[in-house]
């Protein structure tokens, strides 16, 4: 068996930083389409929820044969998105520590760069308005 650093022809070129590059920008993506893909999912359950409530007040509207139905949809789709969420963000780590760490010669990029970005801070931010969305129509007594 070979170890990372004789498995991959790292040599600093421009060709291979380039494609370092490349990589970490696809990681970039890759984070980006789950955040909004777990935003929708949040925005869905939460609205779901919230038009389903709205319905049953309205006057002349005959009661649902299963009125907690849309909560409890509404709160696997908000669940479905704090945990993409999560899991997408530990993954995004793991690939950059991963590209920094195995590649830093061709990178020559400051760890205080490489490792930040606002897109975790946005993705982190998403996670506790879905936590607070979750325990919002969790714990809502009507």
């Amino acid at each position: 068996m070979t170890d990372a650093a004789t498995r991959f022809d790292s040599a600093p070129s421009a060709s291979n930083h380039f494609a370092w590059m490349r990589t970490r920008l696809a990681i970039e993506r890759t984070l980006m389409a789950w955040v909004r893909t777990c935003t929708a999912l949040i925005g869905f359950g939460f609205t779901i929820v919230q038009f389903f409530q709205r319905l049953a007040t309205t006057p002349g509207v005959e009661e649902a044969s299963r009125p907690q139905a849309p909560r409890y949809l509404g709160l696997a789709l908000i669940g479905a998105g704090i945990v993409g969420l999560l899991i997408s963000i530990v993954q995004y780590r793991r690939l950059i520590a991963y590209l920094n760490t195995n590649f830093a010669e061709i990178a020559k990029v400051p760890d205080s760069v490489a490792s930040k970005t606002p897109l975790q801070a946005v993705a982190l931010a998403l996670v506790l308005i879905g936590i607070f969305a979750f325990c919002a129509i969790l714990f809502r007594v009507a």
